[in-house]
């Protein structure tokens, strides 16, 4: 299956929230896509189709594929701590992610676009695998030659986020991925038992 790439406020108003980040279109539109809109009566939802749900939303909001989510779940799965944590954890340690906590992108998309043009380096070196996943301690920077992109720049100038697992640095343009964060810190709004129970079945 490849990458979504069509009208993100459609699977933003599909979700009920603006999981993409700031959407003027999904605020004058709250409600599910559809002819009808917000007329048309929706039944009970079974409990397979909110754990789904649930599902699909985690991965539009992280843009992972199914197989790659899949594959994270198993680690997680193996790894020691609560198997939904984790999972939310690793996503959250994904480089593409990273960036854009830092405020190099406003958006996961556009961040992973800078990963794979090579404008990021990791310890000192181009990494332009997006789901490069981050241990703590590593250093995540703009790579020199791509300092004076415009796009960076604008986006490092409206970012205002600040999280307790990361430090940046404006002067330099780089970062370090400090920890990874609690279930606390991971401010997406995310019932990660549904995806548990989902592939759990």
């Amino acid at each position: 299956m490849a990458r979504y790439t069509g009208p993100k406020t459609k699977i933003a108003r599909k979700f009920g929230e603006a999981i993409f980040g700031d959407d003027k279109s999904f605020e004058k539109r709250n409600y599910p896509p559809g002819q009808h809109g917000n007329a048309r009566r929706r039944g009970k939802k079974s409990e397979y189709a909110i754990q789904l749900m649930e599902k699909q939303k985690t991965k539009y909001t992280y843009g992972i594929l199914e197989r790659q989510f899949r594959n994270m779940f198993k680690k997680a799965t193996a790894a020691p701590g609560i198997t939904g944590t984790v999972l939310l954890q690793m996503c959250e340690s994904r480089l593409d992610n990273v960036v854009y906590r830092m405020g190099i992108s406003p958006s996961r998309s556009g961040a992973r676009q800078l990963v794979s043009h090579r404008h990021i380096t990791v310890n000192g070196e181009k990494v332009n695998i997006p789901s490069y996943q981050l241990k703590p301690g590593d250093v995540v920077a703009v790579r020199e030659k791509s300092k004076s992109l415009g796009a960076i720049n604008d986006s490092l100038a409206n970012a205002n986020h600040v999280y307790e697992w990361i430090t940046w640095n404006g002067d330099k343009k780089e970062g370090t991925f400090v920890s990874i964060p609690e279930r606390l810190q991971i401010p997406e709004n995310i019932n990660e038992q549904l995806i548990v129970e989902l592939y759990s079945k």
